[in-house]
């Protein structure tokens, strides 16, 4: 497969590694956004959160159970922002689903 991520997950291409379990990778972003940008990705490659169903979810609540974890590990205890891109008009520009965790400032209310 020639998805960056899977590559990512499969050890291929080096990253900052921040948090995994059987279910979910998370890393530092290479181009942040925000003092800590960490992409938190499911190891099952799903293009977008347009194919999450009722027998994938699964890697969808573990996410949201990682990023808990991450942020407080990550020391965001004033808040953070998750947020996910899907499609061209959504500026996705991995089609493998991932969520961005920002934070580490006060964010602009604009930004997403």
């Amino acid at each position: 497969m020639s998805c960056i991520f899977c590559k990512i997950i499969n050890g291929e291409i080096p990253s900052s590694k921040v948090y995994e379990n059987e279910y979910v990778y998370a890393f530092r972003d290479i181009n942040p956004q925000a003092p800590i940008h960490v992409l938190v990705i499911p190891k099952l490659h799903l293009a977008s959160a347009d194919e999450i169903n009722a027998e994938n979810s699964v890697y969808v609540a573990k996410i949201f159970e990682a990023i808990s974890v991450i942020a407080k590990s990550e020391g965001l205890e004033n808040g953070y922002r998750v947020i996910t891109n899907v499609g061209e008009d959504g500026c996705q520009s991995v089609k493998h689903l991932h969520f961005h965790i920002l934070g580490g400032k006060k964010l602009p209310e604009n930004m997403g």
